[in-house]
C-alpha cells in the first residue's frame, strides 16, 4: 500500500510538472521551484552536541520539479528519503518522507519566507490516542550551512517542543 502511494506521488509530481511546463514556465525556469535549492548538495549533518548524526545527498529530479533527499543516519541501518516539490494546485510546498523502517510523514503544508523553508503536517491522530502536528524549518544560514529544526505540537499548534535540531555542513 505504501509503495503504491509513493508511486502515485511520484507520478502526480511528474504529470504536474509536465502539465505546467506545457502551460507556463517549466520547473527549471519557474523561480518558485528554485526556493529550496539552497539545500541541494552533499552534506555531513551534526546534532547540537557537534556529533555526526548522518549524511545527506540532496538533488533535483524530474526536470527540476522535485528535490530528493537521500538520508543515511549514523544509527545502525537507518536511512530515509524525502520527496519535495511545489504543488501548483495548492500553492504550497510539500514533502513526503519515507524510511527503511516503514515510517511515513506527509508535510503537505509548506511555504518559503525570510530565507527559510517551513514544512508542516496536518494535525494527525496518533495510534495511542491524541493528535500530533510536526513542523520542520530549514534555515539557509549560508552557502555551506543549513539548519533543520524540527518541532512537535500535541495541542493543535498552541505550544511546540523541539524534536530535533540539526546542522547540515556542505562536504568539501
Amino acid at each position: 500500500m505504501k509503495k503504491n502511494f509513493l508511486c502515485l506521488i511520484l507520478v502526480t509530481c511528474f504529470f504536474s510538472g509536465f502539465t505546467q511546463s506545457n502551460s507556463t514556465l517549466s520547473c527549471s525556469q519557474n523561480p518558485v521551484y528554485r526556493q529550496f535549492d539552497f539545500w541541494i548538495g552533499d552534506w555531513d549533518v551534526y546534532n547540537l552536541k557537534g556529533a555526526l548524526a548522518g549524511t545527506s545527498h540532496v538533488e533535483r529530479l524530474l526536470d527540476s520539479c522535485v528535490i530528493l533527499e537521500n538520508w543515511t543516519s549514523t544509527q545502525a541501518g537507518y536511512a530515509g528519503k524525502s520527496y519535495n516539490t511545489y504543488n501548483t494546485a495548492t500553492g504550497r510546498w510539500q514533502q513526503y518522507w519515507v524510511d527503511n523502517r516503514g515510517g511515513v510523514t506527509e508535510y503537505f503544508d509548506g511555504h518559503f519566507e525570510n530565507n527559510t523553508m517551513i514544512l508542516q503536517t496536518s494535525n494527525n491522530k496518533q495510534p495511542g490516542g491524541g493528535y500530533l502536528i510536526q513542523k520542520m524549518t530549514f534555515f539557509h544560514l549560508n552557502d555551506d550551512t543549513v539548519r533543520q529544526f524540527g518541532e512537535n505540537s500535541t495541542d493543535g499548534g498552541q505550544t511546540w517542543k523541539t524534536a530535533f535540531d540539526l546542522t547540515y555542513k556542505r562536504k568539501k
